[in-house]
């Protein structure tokens, strides 16, 4: 049930990656040259998946904030090659697990083996231990089972029985979902949902990318070109630079309006919670940064609430028979709340 991939392991193994992933980035690494590498994986992942820009940018934009990424969409659109591609561009530890209905925590985040030897236990690292880990169609196991990443997701540590293991940075999700109403699926809890910094719908091509797809993959899949172009100490050191994105107090207040409307929104049982607040100027901080600017507009918090506020909100019974989506209402908020100039 678990794929540990051979491709993208960093320098050493998990011994190396223990000594200095949670540290901060080396000081003299070249932040243009970083940024140079940003723009080549961009490229990179345009070239495997055909006529997803916007889509790759929110990936990138989510690496770049440190946060989990939702994929969710019918089978067959190129989630898993979206979310594989990447990984393969990283040149840090990325494991895989495939979901499934008999699929156990202790399958994820790892357990206790006894040695008959000399009656003593070790602890065996599950597939969590790694920088990126792919939950591939991660709604086909037990909410029980989903819940095992809450804590991951969130803090970078996962407490297995009784002891805390932290994680080694960077550390994000990438999980792909089938519809809900797909046979064999789970809704996946709120809880879990409010984790992910990202909710992203790819859809079906168009008739011409669709057709260039057919002859890139005539021979060879474009996937098994790619080589990383960044590594762990440069996605750190990017994410580090996010964080000092200036947001100046009149943007940050918008940011608060947009959240707090969701909150008194008759048509929603439930409004975004302060981390979505959080996670939001996040996300705007990265976007900024990939557009080459060194403060936030208004025009990014819009553009990643898009992304960053529907999954957090739980439309009424009355609105949800109205046909009125999620999205919707995100947009009519949006068009609502006066932008500060």
């Amino acid at each position: 049930m678990t794929e540990q991939a051979t491709h993208s392991v960093s320098s050493g193994d998990r011994a190396g990656v223990d000594d200095g992933s949670r540290g901060h980035p080396v000081d003299s690494l070249d932040l243009e040259r970083a940024r140079r590498c940003l723009r080549e994986l961009s490229t990179s992942l345009q070239r495997v998946i055909r006529g997803k820009a916007e889509s790759i940018e929110v990936l990138i934009t989510a690496l770049l904030a440190n946060g989990s990424v939702l994929m969710d969409d019918v089978p067959g659109v190129g989630k898993t090659t979206l979310a594989k591609g990447l990984a393969r561009l990283l040149d840090v530890r990325f494991n895989r697990i495939q979901f499934t209905p008999d699929l156990l925590p202790s399958d994820i985040l790892g357990s206790s083996i006894y040695n008959p030897k000399d009656g003593t236990f070790s602890f065996r690292e599950g597939p969590v231990f790694c920088n990126i880990l792919l939950a591939d169609e991660i709604n086909r196991a037990s909410p029980r089972t989903q819940s095992a990443l809450l804590e991951a997701m969130s803090e970078s540590q996962a407490t297995i029985e009784g002891v805390r293991h932290d994680l080694p940075l960077p550390f994000l999700v990438l999980a792909t979902q089938n519809p809900v109403d797909f046979h064999g699926t789970y809704p996946l809890p709120e809880a879990q949902l409010d984790r992910f910094l990202v909710y992203v719908n790819l859809g079906y091509p168009d008739a011409e990318t669709e057709v260039e797809i057919l002859f890139d993959q005539a021979i060879a899949h474009p996937i098994d070109t790619l080589q990383p172009v960044l590594n762990r100490d440069q996605i750190l050191l990017l994410q580090q630079h996010v964080r000092t994105v200036h947001v100046t107090p009149e943007v940050a207040r918008y940011l608060v309006e947009i959240i707090r409307a969701t909150r008194t929104d008759s048509r929603l049982k439930l409004g975004v919670s302060p981390r979505g607040s959080l996670m939001l100027f996040r996300a705007a901080q990265a976007t900024a940064f990939l557009a080459g600017r060194a403060y936030v507009t208004p025009d990014d918090v819009q553009r990643m609430a898009r992304y960053v506020l529907p999954h957090r909100i739980v439309i009424s019974s009355r609105s949800r028979y109205g046909a009125v989506s999620r999205a919707d209402i995100i947009q009519d908020l949006l068009r609502t709340i006066p932008v500060p100039v």
